[in-house]
């Protein structure tokens, strides 16, 4: 029996579910186990969970930025590979959305307010590249995930020292945004000049910067 083909409508339906799920809820991940669910935190002073609460706020809006880039970036993809890849590593980056959500309500917290704005903005940057060609496509991914393994270094330094089960969760993402980059350095991924990406740089400070608060 053959499979249906989906429709312009199927297809923009399908689209939208998905940034509902990434914005509002829990979209569909690989189901791999929370690396949080066998560490212990020590007590955290008001102070210090503040501080977890903040940094893992922002991670989950890069999660956010994340997924929309590799969503738009596969709508425009034109090698069924190249597009295959990026669906792959979405995947992932949904495990990295549900694990940090589930933090940031265990601190008593909530996601960015903002994490709409940083979906839209993100999945046309990520549309875009995909229409310079795969190669740029996945050199733009490259080094994205270049400057979040930098971004996760930096928050992993800044915890607090007993907050155990957000470490955890940025270790594992670290490991994967680097494999991430990497894979996409190997599929072909040209380096990007120098001017753009001071230009992502200077966006993902102004994107940190905003959800730390909001």
């Amino acid at each position: 029996m053959n499979a249906r083909r989906h429709t312009l409508f199927d297809r923009l339906v399908l689209e939208a579910d998905l940034a509902l799920r990434t914005v509002f809820g829990t979209p569909n991940g690989t189901g791999r186990e929370n690396p949080s669910s066998t560490a212990d935190s020590a007590a955290l002073s008001s102070t210090e969970k503040s501080e977890s609460l903040c940094l893992m706020r922002v991670d989950h809006a890069g999660e956010v930025c994340a997924q929309a880039l590799y969503q738009g970036q596969s709508l425009t993809a034109r090698k069924p590979e190249t597009r295959n890849r990026l669906r792959r590593a979405a995947l992932e980056e949904n495990d990295h959305l549900a694990w940090c959500r589930r933090r940031i309500h265990e601190l008593g917290g909530s996601t960015s307010l903002l994490n709409p704005l940083w979906y839209t903005g993100s999945l046309a940057i990520g549309a875009a590249s995909g229409l310079l060609g795969d190669a740029w496509s996945l050199g733009f991914l490259a080094e994205t995930e270049t400057q979040v393994v930098k971004h996760l270094d930096d928050h992993l330094h800044r915890l607090p020292a007993g907050d155990h089960r957000s470490r955890a969760i940025l270790e594992q993402m670290k490991m994967d945004e680097a494999e991430h980059r990497d894979n996409a350095r190997q599929a072909g991924g040209k380096a990007l000049p120098e001017p753009v990406k001071r230009l992502m740089a200077l966006s993902s400070k102004v994107m940190t910067t905003t959800a730390y608060r909001i």
